[in-house]
């Protein structure tokens, strides 16, 4: 057992965890605080208020219930904090919901900054469930806190490369990152699974998350000729790039993640986004198993789900399940229940495997046409 995965938690940082969990309400009952982290400023606004709009439906319909645990009522409060997509500054909103006395958190949305603020969490002893970061490493850092309600890159990447391979057809293949613990990693996946499949890598390229002018990349990727492009980068990234590659002639297959898989893509990369590819963890939110009551449910308040939010959803929910089971909402007792999940969320059936990833997911492949983004098919995938 490593020092990381070594629990209990101190003292102090457990009375803080008791001191959220135990303020009675005005109306007499006792106050559970959920932390939600997300960047709600910034070019990925839009998918952290997705996330955290998600958390609050889901703590506001529990409410409403009437949520009960160990024999006493309870009402849940979402703090809600912006990391910005920030590392250093994940850390930071990390050990300010440890501070406030967080119960548990959903959160973060961001690969880069769910790994960083991970360690503040464990030293804290306090549960995260990230509802879309997707880099294996996260779960691979030994913390008994980290689990995530949706696939891994090595599961998503392994099924894109395969794809991109046996289904596209593509053989030779460029690849370009934005150099993010989430872009990085999936494309390091892709990159290993469409090897493996027969396919050339001819390029790879890097760039960052904070770029908008890819010209010098993709003319250097053009004279390669691939029959394929990948990106492994978000929306702000991936809009301006497919623009770009048409303006240059770049004709190849524009393949991506969940991140590009987007309605801000399709308004950022304009006509040319048309035929792009990509995948998202999970099933069509038409099809998962609760996903048009909750985007009915989430529209009328909140507009449009844009990517995560039934994930965030999910993450609430399952976050109270343990604390049921537990008859506590000290993260210090309920945790040891969290390994034990399987809970039917909206997203589908939620099980975790030994690292605290989804025991077995789905991977849906998404192509724009007429300006949407239409399902093309729905992969399986085992951690």
């Amino acid at each position: 057992m490593t020092a990381a995965m070594r629990w209990p938690v101190p003292l102090l940082l457990c009375a803080l965890a008791l001191s959220g969990c135990g303020q009675p309400a005005s109306n007499g009952k006792t106050v559970i605080k959920i932390g939600s982290a997300s960047p709600l400023t910034g070019p990925q606004a839009h998918l952290g208020k997705d996330n955290e709009n998600g958390a609050q439906l889901a703590v506001d319909e529990i409410n409403a219930a009437g949520l009960t645990i160990g024999g006493k009522p309870c009402q849940l409060q979402l703090l809600a904090e912006d990391d910005q997509a920030d590392p250093k500054t994940a850390t930071t909103v990390a050990q300010q919901l440890a501070d406030d006395g967080v119960a548990g958190v959903v959160g973060h949305l961001n690969s880069g900054a769910t790994i960083p603020a991970a360690k503040v969490y464990s030293d804290a002893g306090i549960p995260q469930i990230s509802p879309s970061s997707t880099a294996t490493a996260y779960t691979r850092l030994g913390f008994r806190t980290a689990f995530r309600v949706m696939s891994n890159d090595a599961q998503q990447g392994g099924v894109l490369g395969q794809y991109a391979v046996q289904t596209l057809g593509a053989r030779r293949i460029a690849i370009i990152d934005d150099r993010t613990a989430y872009g990085q990693g999936l494309a390091d996946e892709f990159a290993r699974a469409a090897g493996a499949a027969g396919a050339q890598i001819v390029a790879r390229e890097y760039t960052t998350d904070h770029a908008t002018d890819f010209l010098a990349i993709l003319t250097s990727i053009k004279a390669q000729d691939p029959q394929l492009v990948f990106f492994g980068g978000m929306d702000p990234q991936a809009g301006p790039l497919a623009r770009q590659m048409r303006q240059i002639g770049l004709n190849a297959q524009l393949l991506g993640g969940d991140g590009m898989q987007t309605e801000q893509f399709i308004r950022l990369a304009g006509n040319a986004a048309t035929g792009a590819i990509a995948s998202t963890p999970g099933l069509p939110l038409a099809t998962m198993p609760g996903g048009r009551q909750f985007e009915s449910r989430f529209t009328a308040r909140f507009g449009p789900v844009q990517n995560y939010a039934p994930y965030a959803y999910d993450a609430v929910y399952v976050l109270v399940d343990a604390m049921k089971r537990a008859g506590s909402a000290d993260p210090a007792r309920y945790l040891a229940q969290l390994p034990s999940t399987d809970y039917q969320g909206v997203t589908g059936r939620i099980r975790f495997d030994a690292h605290g990833d989804l025991s077995s997911g789905n991977i849906t492949l998404y192509k724009v046409e007429g300006g949407h983004w239409v399902p093309l098919q729905t992969l399986h995938s085992h951690s």
